[in-house]
């Protein structure tokens, strides 16, 4: 039940993301006179649409994306009227078409809306304002699970003290006959105890991490100093060398000092700037994602006709994140941590709507994006000659790579949505 729970809130989580988005595009439309016929999410059939004023909103039934239509995207020919080009070439009949099918949702007392007819910069500002929202988005839970929960990190308080040692791999926690005592046991560590400084040296309540590799490079007798019902204490103790869990992959084993103590995890609330230090480091990491896209599919064809194992790392459709934010609800963890997890999903899911947008190629919102600011740079060159205003760039003349986009982000759409059926990522195990 939590399982189903978790993949509806999350989907629903992607459907407003999708709306957010696009209410970018609608909001500064309207803003710059631009008429706005269609707001929806999802493509396919309408199963539920309202109109209110002359936009009509509504929900489609293949929740895969979403768009606002604003009439005028396509200009007109240069200097043709609307119908056929006396032009030729393999395209022609297609780019035709797609430039009187946008001229037919003008009506004569809104030809001064159209969009094309906006100053570069006004159309820049338009497509670049539903990504822009996405990454406003992505801020706001960053915002909530870094300043609001916190970032779960290792504590200076000590969880409990091992009674004998055993090497770092052992599967067993029972103290075998004649096993010697920790070092920590020794001492008279108890649960509770607060450590503030090692041989002098102050660490803060979140600096568990820290702790452990100071206790793990510590060499001889050393002094810990804990803070116990109000009161310092200082006790002796002498860590013995042991296989250790590395500070850094505790997946990893390594040689080191040993004193047999755990410590303690809690969520630590951090500040702003840490927010847009997470917001620049999964930048990076979808990005690279993004650019690594090409070099995936080989590995996804394998994983849904081969059988070969899904990569962890590799790309997720809608219905493989949201089969994780099932994932995530059903696991017996504290409500803190699904919480954090879920907004973590969701923000990544926001960066990747930000980041992909923006690419350069039609009918992605870059895809407009590019050719209104190479338009405003032909008109500055063209004005700094004194010749006359170019005009409109054609963006027509690129509606045979839009639908060849399409096709692609179709088939790997559908490639991705067997995959996270028939072979879907687990993060849990």
């Amino acid at each position: 039940m939590m399982f189903v729970l978790g993949i509806l809130i999350f989907f629903v989580g992607i459907l407003i993301s999708v709306a957010w988005h696009e209410l970018g595009h609608f909001v500064t439309a309207r803003w710059f006179g631009i008429k706005v016929p269609e707001f929806m999410v999802g493509f396919g059939k309408t199963i539920w649409s309202v109109k209110r004023g002359e936009t009509e909103y509504g929900l489609k039934a293949i929740p895969l994306g979403g768009y606002i239509r604003m009439i005028g995207m396509i200009p007109p020919a240069p200097g043709e009227t609307l119908g056929r080009s006396r032009r030729s070439g393999p395209f022609q009949g297609m780019i035709d078409d797609v430039r009187a099918q946008s001229q037919l949702d003008v009506r004569p007392e809104d030809a001064h809306r159209q969009f094309y007819l906006r100053a570069p910069w006004k159309r820049i500002v338009v497509m670049a304002a539903g990504p822009i929202m996405n990454l406003i988005l992505a801020v706001v839970l960053f915002a909530i699970l870094l300043m609001g929960i916190g970032q779960f990190n290792g504590t200076t308080t000590v969880s409990a003290v091992s009674e004998c040692v055993l090497p770092a791999d052992s599967t067993t926690q029972t103290c075998p006959v004649g096993a010697p005592p920790t070092p920590a046991a020794l001492a008279g560590f108890r649960a509770g105890d607060e450590i503030v400084a090692l041989n002098g040296q102050p660490f803060e309540r979140f600096g568990g991490d820290d702790l452990r590799a100071a206790i793990q490079r510590s060499s001889g007798p050393i002094t810990v100093t804990v803070l116990r019902d109000g009161q310092r204490l200082d006790l002796a103790a002498t860590p013995i060398s042991n296989l250790v869990s590395s500070v850094d992959d505790p997946s990893t084993l390594v040689q080191g000092s040993f004193l047999g103590i755990g410590l303690v995890s809690d969520y630590e609330r951090l500040g702003l700037g840490a927010v847009f230090v997470e917001i620049g480091d999964v930048v990076g990491r979808t990005g690279q994602a993004i650019a690594e896209l090409p070099s995936r599919v080989p590995s996804l064809f394998g994983s849904v006709f081969l059988g070969e194992e899904r990569d962890v790392d590799g790309p997720i459709g809608i219905v493989g994140v949201s089969r994780i934010g099932g994932e995530v609800l059903a696991q017996e963890i504290p409500f803190v941590a699904e919480a954090s997890l879920l907004l973590m999903l969701l923000a990544s899911v926001n960066i990747s709507l930000f980041l992909f947008n923006l690419l350069p190629i039609p009918p992605l919102d870059g895809g407009q994006i590019f050719p209104a600011a190479w338009e405003a740079v032909k008109k500055r060159i063209w004005k700094l000659r004194g010749k006359p205003d170019p005009g409109p760039v054609d963006v027509a003349r690129l509606m045979p790579v839009a639908y060849v986009v399409a096709m692609v982000f179709i088939v790997w759409s559908g490639l991705l949505l067997v995959a996270d059926v028939i072979n879907p990522v687990r993060l849990f195990q």
